[in-house]
C-alpha cells in the first residue's frame, strides 16, 4: 500500500474539483496585478512624485496676478485755515485692478530643484518596478505556500489512515493474546497525534489560503498543482559571481538608492544657494479710478528689476547645508547597506538553488530508503524482532520523507525566483517558465468558507 502513496497525494480531492476551472500561476498573477494594494499604492506613490517636476519648473517660468479692488468710502471733515474753518464731506467709490509678471531671472535655488527633480522621479520609478517584481515574489511564495500546506493535509490524512489500521491491527492481536496492551497504547498514541497534527496542518493550510487572498482579493478557485515532472537545472550561467555583478548593475533597489543619494548630493547645492544673490523681474499695469469730487483717475505701467543679496541670516544657510551634509553621507550608506543586501540576496538564492536541486534528488532517494525501511520493519514486528514503536516511526519516517521531497521541489521554484528578483530580470515571461511545471488537470479545491 506505501507504493500508492505518490498517486494518492496528487490525485487526492481531484474528483471533487473536476468541474471547476483550475486558476494556475500566470492567471492568479494577473488577478493581483489588478487587486493587491501595495502594488496599487505603489502606482499612486509614482504618479505623485512625477508631479514633482512640474512644480519645479513652475519655479522658472512667469507668474501673472491679476488683483482688483472696490472700496466705498463716506468722507466727512472738518479743519480750520488761515481763512477760518470749513467742513467737507463726501461719499464716493473707488476701483482699482493691477496686473503683474513675475519672472525669476536668476536663482540657483531653483535650478537646483529642477536638476534634482529628475533623480526623485528617477528613485519613484525604480521604486515601483522594483514593486512589481515584489508583487511576482510574493505571488509565487503565496501559490506554492498554499500547495506545500495542502501537500502536508494530504500526507498527515494519509498518515492517520495508516496510523488508524495500525491500531486496529493492534486490537485485533491483544485480543488473541499476539501483543501486550502497550502495543495498543503505542499505536492509540500514534493515531491521536497524527489527529492533532491533521488538525494543524489544515489551520496551516486556511491559513496559505487567506496569505494569497490579501494580495490576490477574494477567490474562490481551485488551483493548478505542480505536475510530477520538474526538471532540475542549475541557473545559466552558473557562476556565481556574475550573477552578483549583474545584481549590482539593474537590481532596481540599488538604481533607487543610487538616485535616492544624487538628489541627496543636489540638496546641499539648492541649500547652499541661499549664499547667492536672486535677481527678478517685475512688470505691471495699474488703473486706479476714483468717484470723489475731487480725485484722479491715472494709468500706469511699470518694469523693474529686483536684486536680493542675502548678508546674513542667523547662521541658517550654513545649518541648512551641514545638514543636507549629512542626510547625503546617510544616503551613501543606505545605498551600501541595500548592495551588500543585493550581493546577499543574489547568492543566498543562486547556492539555493543548487542546494535545492541535490536535496529534491537525495528526498528521493530517501523516500527508497524510507519504503524498505519500514517494509524490514513489518517483517521484523511479525517475527518478533521489531516492536511496534518501530513500526509506528518508521511509517512516519516514510510519510515525513514524502511530504519533504514535495516541499524541496517548490524551494527550488521560489529560489530560482528570488534570483531573478535580485537581478531585476523577473518578468511575466520568467513565471512562465514556472507556470508551464504545472498541471491543470490535477487542482486544489478551495476551502469552504
Amino acid at each position: 500500500m506505501w507504493r500508492i502513496l505518490p498517486a494518492l497525494i496528487s490525485t487526492v480531492l481531484l474528483g471533487l474539483a473536476q468541474s471547476a476551472a483550475a486558476e494556475d500561476l500566470l492567471q492568479i498573477y494577473d488577478k493581483a496585478v489588478v487587486s493587491d494594494p501595495a502594488l496599487r499604492e505603489a502606482e499612486q506613490t509614482l504618479f505623485a512624485t512625477r508631479e514633482v517636476k512640474p512644480q519645479a519648473r513652475s519655479l522658472l517660468l512667469p507668474n501673472l496676478s491679476v488683483q482688483g479692488d472696490v472700496d466705498y468710502l463716506d468722507v466727512n471733515t472738518n479743519g480750520r485755515s488761515s481763512s477760518g474753518s470749513y467742513s467737507y464731506r463726501d461719499d464716493y467709490g473707488t476701483q482699482g485692478l493691477q496686473a503683474v509678471v513675475n519672472q525669476s531671472v536668476f536663482n540657483r535655488a531653483n535650478w537646483m530643484t529642477l536638476q534634482k527633480s529628475d533623480n526623485v522621479i528617477a528613485q519613484a520609478e525604480a521604486q515601483y518596478r522594483n514593486a512589481q517584481i515584489d508583487l511576482m515574489v510574493r505571488t509565487t511564495t503565496a501559490y506554492f505556500d498554499v500547495l506545500r500546506a495542502a501537500d502536508g493535509v494530504t500526507v498527515q490524512e494519509a498518515l492517520l489512515r495508516a496510523n488508524e489500521r495500525q491500531l486496529e491491527q493492534s486490537k485485533q492481536r491483544f485480543e488473541v493474546g499476539l501483543v501486550a496492551i502497550t502495543d495498543v497504547n503505542e499505536s492509540q498514541a500514534a493515531y491521536d497525534t497524527s489527529r492533532a497534527d491533521l488538525i494543524n496542518g489544515k489551520n496551516a493550510l486556511g491559513n496559505a489560503w487567506e496569505a494569497l487572498r490579501t494580495i490576490v482579493g477574494p477567490i474562490s478557485v481551485p488551483l493548478a498543482r505542480l505536475g510530477d515532472k520538474l526538471p532540475l537545472a542549475p541557473p545559466e550561467p552558473n557562476d556565481i559571481s556574475a550573477w552578483a555583478d549583474a545584481a549590482i548593475r539593474s537590481n532596481y533597489g540599488i538604481v533607487a538608492a543610487s538616485e535616492a543619494a544624487t538628489a541627496a548630493k543636489r540638496s546641499i547645492d539648492i541649500e547652499r544657494s541661499g549664499y547667492y544673490p536672486t535677481v527678478n523681474l517685475q512688470a505691471g499695469y495699474d488703473i486706479s479710478r476714483s468717484d470723489a469730487e475731487i480725485g484722479s483717475d491715472s494709468d500706469s505701467a511699470f518694469v523693474g528689476l529686483s536684486v536680493t543679496v542675502p548678508i546674513f541670516q542667523g547662521g541658517a544657510v550654513a545649518s541648512r547645508t551641514r545638514e543636507a551634509g549629512f542626510k547625503f553621507r546617510a544616503a551613501q550608506d543606505q545605498l551600501d547597506q541595500v548592495r551588500r543586501q543585493v550581493d546577499q540576496q543574489v547568492r543566498d538564492a543562486f547556492r539555493g538553488i543548487l542546494s535545492s536541486i541535490e536535496d529534491v534528488k537525495a528526498r528521493q532517494a530517501s523516500i527508497v530508503s524510507a519504503r524498505s525501511a519500514l517494509e524490514s520493519t513489518q517483517a521484523g514486528l511479525e517475527v518478533g524482532t521489531r516492536t511496534q514503536v518501530d513500526v509506528l516511526n518508521a511509517q512516519r519516517s516514510l510519510f515525513q520523507a514524502e511530504f519533504d521531497y514535495l516541499s524541496a521541489r517548490y524551494t527550488y521554484i521560489i529560489n530560482g525566483v528570488k534570483l531573478h528578483q535580485a537581478t531585476s530580470t523577473l518578468t511575466r515571461e520568467v513565471l512562465a517558465k514556472g507556470n508551464a511545471w504545472l498541471n491543470p488537470g490535477d487542482v486544489l479545491p478551495p476551502p469552504v468558507d
